[in-house]
């Protein structure tokens, strides 16, 4: 990596650090963003994403078992079934992880963090035959986006479904559900959210089911976002990635910023 793609990588990550994380807006109805004990957490209702987003780089090893020791009391409080600590791999102290793993965390699969400027993506939606794009519009569409996902990912969709459908009642705006259509199956969905105040929108949820796959449906997703979120004035898109989408999203333009491992807390019923 030489000086200047180093330089791109800090300045896009410096910019997702604050606009994204410490200055964190809450990204659905019904949810707010709270900042305390060096953290900034998101939290809803019980079925919502209950995470903490961002913790301060000044969060030392003297201090780091407190903070974590006050998020777990706080959810632990409101009843909550889980909750999450959003770790990203340049967070500290460089111990992080292991401290939330001794307070009783659970580490899920680590993603790769990836930004791109959207001015910097193609544009252009190139489909298979037989294959046509659509946004979601109303709660049938909702299940046929479940259905995609459930079927891509191999796991319950309930709560995309409960989350897609708050989004479109009240805000339709800064949510965008899209469908790929074959005929009257969904062989793909994906979604975008807008976070006004900052230049980001966030691309989320992008599966194709399995005989689908490898036919430029998963580019034509983010090719269909990108667009929307250029004409809404956004200046980034970023994705939380997967082994197999990753290259994908690497080819098209995005940079590694690094990776982030999702820590879960289950409260003891």
């Amino acid at each position: 990596m030489n000086d200047q793609t180093t330089a791109h990588r800090e300045e896009l990550l410096a910019v997702f650090d604050r606009e994204m994380r410490e200055q964190a807006r809450p990204d659905g109805p019904g949810v707010r963003v709270e900042r305390t004990d060096g953290v900034v957490r998101q939290v809803g209702g019980p079925h919502d994403w209950n995470a903490v987003i961002w913790s301060s780089p000044d969060l030392d090893a003297a201090r780091a078992d407190a903070a974590i020791a006050a998020q777990v009391t706080h959810w632990t409080e409101l009843g909550y079934d889980e909750f999450e600590w959003k770790l990203y791999a340049h967070d500290r102290p460089a111990d992080l992880g292991a401290r939330l793993l001794a307070a009783g965390f659970v580490p899920e699969e680590p993603e790769t963090l990836l930004v791109a400027p959207v001015a910097d993506l193609p544009m252009a939606v190139r489909l298979p035959e037989g294959v046509q794009l659509r946004t979601v519009r109303d709660e049938a569409d909702v299940d046929l986006m479940v259905q995609a996902h459930e079927q891509a990912f191999g796991r319950d969709g309930s709560r995309l479904r409960r989350q897609v459908l708050a989004q479109l009642r009240e805000g339709p705006d800064h949510c965008f559900g899209v469908l790929a259509m074959a005929g009257d199956e969904p062989v793909s969905s994906a979604r975008m959210e807008l976070y006004p105040g900052t230049g980001f929108a966030g691309l989320w949820g992008g599966g194709t089911v399995e005989e689908w796959r490898g036919k430029g449906v998963y580019r034509a997703l983010i090719a269909f976002r990108a667009r929307i979120a250029a004409e809404r004035g956004y200046r980034y898109l970023q994705v939380d990635a997967t082994e197999d989408s990753r290259p994908i999203l690497q080819r098209l333009g995005f940079t590694v910023l690094g990776t982030t491992t999702p820590y879960v807390y289950r409260p003891a019923s």
